[in-house]
């Protein structure tokens, strides 16, 4: 079986590629076969223990100057499946619209078409984002608790980042009606804890307010320790990205995006348990500021998540943030 990830150098990539070279794995409804051939694309450099394994590929470079040569001697013929996870995250894509739009748009379409060249229909596995959705820029976040996010809510993003996602998904579910790809978009929450230094997303401080200061370093949150946000642990994420290829296209269905499980804390709620789990006051290392800019961001995401359909297929949330934390001092993560 041969396989493509793109942002395979990246955190959730490596753990993908790691688990596709441990054992036989499932694509599209079929019994689970060994991977032949893994070729992980990325700008950076794979970790040592990827890039060691025969089996794998290393492809560096831009990604649509990559995939959009269909002579390419880097690149397979047929692939039996395609993760495509790379991507410039929530603020780098604010920031730099053109570098966003070019990786998370056009990067995608280089993909699909890639995919369409291919003799037989590939399952292709889109990493999307709880950024696809917002709040109404005219009347903001509702007073109160926040409402659930369902299957069924209709996507609405306040952001560069969610806009060419979202654009995307629907270039996917193009790609997937003409039977070009048997296409899945997972839309991923937040990722916490990650290891390692801070990323350009909005949402890198949920992961550096643990990280650090467990780690003996001061760490800044910058929006209220009673913000609500939905996130899930690595061990999760790649659950459901696995399970999202693995099934037949019947369970999957018709409509190709579906939200992955979140839990659903605060800012506060984690730095307790961050302070239960390591058994001392380590939060007292996080200084609590007020970041405007990525306050908005992360107001407009969604907090509470309803997910029936993941959970049709077996997916789950993490249990509590305790369990968070208690994975990434485990070094699942």
């Amino acid at each position: 079986m041969r396989i493509i990830v793109t942002g395979g150098a990246g955190f959730v990539g490596t753990l993908l590629a790691r688990r596709l070279l441990a054992g036989p794995v499932a694509i599209g409804g079929a019994a689970p076969v060994s991977v032949d051939e893994l070729y992980l694309v990325d700008l950076a450099a794979l970790p040592p223990d990827v890039a060691a394994d025969p089996r794998v590929r290393p492809v560096t470079g831009d990604l649509p100057l990559l995939l959009g040569d269909s002579a390419s001697p880097h690149l397979p013929g047929d692939a039996d499946a395609i993760f495509h996870l790379a991507a410039v995250p929530s603020a780098g894509a604010e920031a730099d619209f053109e570098l966003g739009m070019h990786t998370n748009l056009h990067g995608t379409l280089a993909v699909l078409d890639r995919a369409r060249r291919q003799v037989r229909t590939p399952v292709l596995v889109f990493s999307s984002t709880l950024a696809v959705f917002g709040t109404d820029p005219a009347t903001g976040p509702a007073a109160g608790p926040p409402s659930p996010l369902s299957d069924g809510t209709l996507p609405t993003p306040q952001s560069s980042y969610g806009s060419q996602k979202f654009a995307a998904e629907q270039f996917v579910a193009d790609y997937t009606r003409r039977g070009f790809v048997r296409g899945r978009c997972v839309r991923l929450m937040t990722v916490v804890v990650r290891p390692g230094k801070p990323n350009a997303a909005a949402s890198s401080f949920m992961s550096g307010i643990i990280r650090e200061p467990l780690a003996g370093v001061r760490a800044a949150c910058p929006v209220p320790d009673d913000t609500p946000i939905a996130l899930s642990s690595p061990s999760r994420t790649l659950e459901g990205i696995l399970r999202a290829a693995a099934v037949g296209d019947g369970d999957w269905g018709s409509r190709t995006a579906m939200n992955l499980p979140a839990l659903t804390t605060t800012p506060r709620e984690m730095a307790a348990a961050m302070d239960r789990v390591a058994g001392r006051a380590v939060s007292d290392l996080i200084d609590w500021t007020d970041d405007p800019a990525i306050g908005a961001i992360v107001r407009s995401w969604p907090a509470v998540v309803d997910t029936p359909r993941a959970r049709t297929l077996g997916l789950l949330p993490v249990e509590s943030f305790d369990d968070v934390v208690r994975e990434y001092l485990g070094g699942a993560g």
